[in-house]
């Protein structure tokens, strides 16, 4: 393990690197002065006003009361100025941490069932991806999800709004929430339609329930990356699959601690995937409701892992090799990588 001083200096490096990330939440990424202006804007809302009472209030007991939290910060996004602005400063906390591409996972379903009109939702993310990318050098991309535990008929409007009123940043196709009693299979036919027109599959699996979990997602949804992934860790087969076709892993490490997916870091199974030889890239989730970014992710990622900064730096490349950038700009992120370690 780095002693301190070489630890500080991996921190340094870390906080310097050009980074993409793939599995981090549109919602769950507002900052707790974002949450407070919302929530001072929506004064009937359980969500506090103050920045500090954020803090207790995201202090989650399971998984089952981190949804229920994070849907009442949901409930915060009213109209599509309140989107426009959530995603502008999403993306404005990415450029300060070097990101220089996400896959934002966006959830539309959550804020059309509210009231907002799903062309305004699409324009006010759209004018937030474009300004972005030409005001803060960052690239965004979408991955609509269904929130599962809205059943069926979020599945459906899920997939009208990603197929019949496509953004031009939309790339992939997701399901999210709760796994247990949500079973992968009865969303097929929706991820067919999504894959029909174009659209990668990246459900979340196997963050709370096992390993067949992870299997139904590949074989009933298409998978080409896993959400989490956490249990797969516990089937030999199944991460022996994973390597074989290169289906990478979006590992959360923080997050599954604070919904109790996992009990400690120290017992984090990102080890046995690395080990296992499959493509493991490193994400923040839900990062201030989890009370962390990237960069302490990939901090966390370098302990468990014992990396130094060739390491990080190659760990980083597999976010821009599993990402569905496209291959011009996948090389250029990597040439950047490449050259910020070369220099270091």
């Amino acid at each position: 393990m780095p002693d301190s001083a070489a630890a500080g200096g991996l921190d340094t490096f870390i906080a310097g690197l050009p980074k993409a990330e793939l599995h981090v939440h549109h919602v769950g990424s507002a900052s707790p002065r974002i949450v407070a202006e919302l929530a001072a804007r929506h004064r009937d809302s359980a969500v506090p006003a103050d920045p500090e009472a954020l803090a207790d209030y995201f202090s989650f007991r399971d998984f089952a009361h981190f949804i229920q939290v994070y849907l009442s910060v949901v409930d915060l996004i009213r109209d599509a100025e309140d989107v426009r602005l959530l995603t502008f400063e999403v993306a404005r906390d990415m450029a300060r941490q070097n990101v220089r591409y996400a896959e934002l996972t966006v959830t539309p379903y959550s804020s059309t069932r509210r009231g907002i009109p799903d062309r305004e939702f699409m324009a006010a993310i759209e004018d937030a991806r474009k300004a972005a990318e030409a005001e803060l050098g960052v690239t965004l991309r979408w991955c609509f999800d269904i929130p599962g535990e809205a059943g069926l008929a979020s599945a459906e409007e899920t997939a009208r709004m990603a197929v019949d009123l496509r953004p031009d940043g939309l790339v992939s196709f997701g399901l999210g929430g709760p796994e247990i009693g949500v079973p992968r299979p009865q969303f097929k036919p929706y991820f067919d339609r999504a894959r029909a027109a174009g659209l990668h599959s990246v459900p979340h699996a196997g963050e709370t329930t096992g390993p067949e979990t992870v299997w139904d997602a590949l074989r009933e949804l298409g998978a080409e990356r896993i959400g989490h992934g956490t249990s797969a860790a516990g089937d030999p087969r199944l991460l022996e699959h994973l390597a074989e076709h290169r289906i990478p892993l979006e590992v959360c490490p923080t997050s599954n601690i604070a919904t109790r997916a996992v009990a400690t870091l120290d017992e984090h199974p990102i080890r046995q995937m690395v080990a296992a030889g499959v493509l493991v890239t490193v994400n923040s989730d839900d990062p201030p409701m989890f009370g962390t970014d990237l960069n302490t992710e990939y901090a966390v990622a370098a302990r468990l892992l014992e990396l130094d900064h060739r390491g990080v730096a190659a760990l980083a490349k597999n976010a821009v090799e599993a990402s569905f950038l496209d291959a011009p700009g996948k090389a250029r992120i990597t040439a950047e990588i490449d050259a910020y370690t070369a220099a270091w």
